[in-house]
């Protein structure tokens, strides 16, 4: 039977690149790092950077992370301030910024989890949704 989520791997065209944005801008911890990827880490998620030619990411695929409300405005004026191209704007519960990574694979930093979001649509249901 499945536990949970093991790991992310993102492909990347620079793995440099990368592993500075990831570690100096979003504050990952650097676990393994060799020529063609990397192994990082953030809270429990073990994220590997893999060099590889990049796919179009044209669809809402994303990958979202989880901040403290008391610390997401600090945070996303970091994320500002370095220079990150944003995608999407919020338009859900909570704070959330939406913007991309060197390769263009997009990212989000959300201060709520899924009960607010259950929360949330249990007043306003998105079309057709059924809460289990």
């Amino acid at each position: 039977m499945l536990s949970g989520l093991n790991h992310i791997t993102i492909a990347v065209s620079d793995i440099s690149r990368s592993f500075d944005f990831y570690v100096h801008t979003l504050g990952f911890t650097p676990k393994a790092r060799w020529a063609t990827g990397a192994y990082l880490y953030l809270g429990n998620l073990w994220l590997c950077l893999s060099a590889d030619v990049i796919a179009s990411h044209e669809d809402y695929t994303h990958y979202a992370f989880s901040i403290r409300s008391e610390d997401f405005d600090a945070f996303a004026a970091h994320l500002k301030s370095s220079g990150v191209t944003e995608w999407k704007t919020n338009k859900s519960e909570g704070k959330s910024i939406y913007f991309l990574d060197p390769d263009g694979h997009k990212l989000e930093i959300h201060d709520g989890d899924l009960d607010s979001r259950l929360s949330a649509c249990m007043k306003h249901p998105y079309e057709k949704m059924v809460l289990f």
